[in-house]
């Protein structure tokens, strides 16, 4: 019998991800290849590619009327950002899931950053911009929240100790303990 390799999924289980709430997301570039930008003096400062990043971040909520971009950061090979999917009334729509909402984002972002690579000389990457997932977790009251917005806002600071960093010296454990 024949033994397949199955992922096993990062998802919450039985939550709905389509419900009004609030998530915190991070999202790696393939490999860790860092082409969003560099942090300098502890801040980040965004390449052409970065700042387009930012841009497809921000068109989240004019994409989905139902979804709001909270605090973010982009940094040199990963980005975090806080998205919340809110009740815009009445109307009866089927409210976008977050897995749905991070496809399409990293759907726009790959094409533009392709564009990028054959039109404005963007490093070339492998076989895609993002890895194959995304790391999500679902914030569940105010205090989780500030700890995340505090950790994304200090994110840059911390670079050298980031575990996403290719040439840091690891350890960071998120915003969680």
């Amino acid at each position: 019998m024949e033994e397949r390799h199955h992922r096993r999924s990062i998802r919450l289980h039985g939550y709905d991800y389509g419900a009004p709430g609030a998530f915190f997301v991070t999202v790696c570039a393939q490999d860790r290849l860092c082409l969003f930008g560099e942090i300098v003096d502890g801040q980040m400062v965004s390449s052409a590619a970065g700042a387009m990043i930012e841009k497809w971040l921000l068109e989240l909520q004019n994409k989905h009327s139902d979804v709001r971009c909270g605090a973010y950061v982009v940094m040199p090979n990963h980005i975090h950002v806080v998205i919340r999917v809110v009740d815009v009334g009445a109307d009866l729509r089927v409210r976008p899931a977050l897995p749905g909402i991070v496809q399409w984002f990293k759907t726009m972002t790959t094409n533009e950053y392709l564009r990028g690579v054959k039109i404005l000389g963007w490093p070339p990457i492998r076989a895609r911009l993002w890895q194959r997932n995304y790391y999500e977790h679902v914030i569940r009251n105010d205090e989780e929240l500030d700890r995340i917005r505090l950790y994304i806002a200090e994110n840059p600071a911390r670079w050298t100790h980031d575990s996403e960093n290719p040439g840091g010296h690891g350890g960071e454990g998120g915003p969680y303990g």
